[in-house]
């Protein structure tokens, strides 16, 4: 399935949630985060990790492959007040010197990755015991909940997509990193509810990658109407939708 988060660029600044305040605070204990690091974003996106880290008084460097993203981000930081560089490149072949950063992040975007080419990569670019940080937030489908019914929507749509039935928790990527030369590897997650009107939620879910980022326009109408008229005669206006956060650190094991 061909993804292109660019065509959904406008549905993704507005309708995809931030992360939330929980999530810095607990970065900051594990060291990434802090005032005066120099930050690699990668896979930024429209810069919400890379607008906080900025805030919070950080360097910050925002990669991604798409244009239209990157454009959003520059936006969204000039309305806020926010500086922070952004360059379009793939994450597989970054445009940066050695040991160039003390930490990078990667937010909802490590599985589009091939992982050890990231890995070298970002083996590259850090300075000796700098963090690596992946954080996801993802949507949670229980059984027979509103999530649940969304995914069954997306896949009567699109059956190729692969994002249904997450838990929001990542197993695999421990490895990934312990072979890819790092360790001191710690995890969290915790779970929360984020609000939504129906117009948000439908936003949110134009903005996914089973919808905006990989149906063709006339489809993406006829399923945003559908959506729309399943809501309205399912749900009330005001929706809670169950998220959980997961967050993987580790630090490099390079020597000086």
């Amino acid at each position: 399935m061909k993804v292109d988060f660019g065509l959904t660029a406008g549905d993704y600044r507005k309708y995809r949630a931030g992360y939330p305040d929980e999530l810095y605070d607990r970065l900051k204990r594990y060291g990434v985060g802090l005032k005066g690091q120099s930050i690699l974003d990668l896979g930024t996106g429209t810069g919400y990790l890379a607008r906080k880290f900025a805030k919070q008084g950080g360097r910050v460097t925002g990669v991604d492959i798409s244009k239209e993203l990157i454009k959003e981000a520059r936006e969204l930081d000039e309305q806020e007040g926010v500086h922070s560089r952004y360059v379009i490149a793939r994450a597989e072949a970054l445009p940066f010197s050695d040991s160039e950063f003390d930490v990078v992040t990667a937010g909802q975007c490590w599985h589009w990755f091939q992982a050890d080419q990231v890995l070298k990569e970002v083996r590259r670019v850090l300075r000796p015991h700098g963090k690596l940080a992946i954080v996801h937030l993802d949507w949670l489908p229980l059984k027979g909940n509103i999530v649940e019914e969304t995914e069954k929507l997306i896949l009567s749509y699109n059956p190729d997509w692969q994002g249904a039935g997450g838990t929001g928790v990542y197993p695999a990527w421990f490895t990934q990193v312990a072979i890819g030369g790092f360790s001191g590897i710690e995890s969290f997650t915790f779970d929360l509810m984020i609000p939504y009107s129906q117009e948000a939620w439908r936003g949110r879910i134009r903005a996914s990658a089973g919808v905006g980022a990989s149906l063709p326009p006339d489809e993406i109408a006829r399923f945003d109407h559908e959506f729309k008229e399943f809501l309205e005669k399912n749900y009330e206006e005001r929706l809670k939708i169950p998220h959980r956060v997961f967050c993987l650190v580790c630090t490099l094991k390079k020597e000086p």
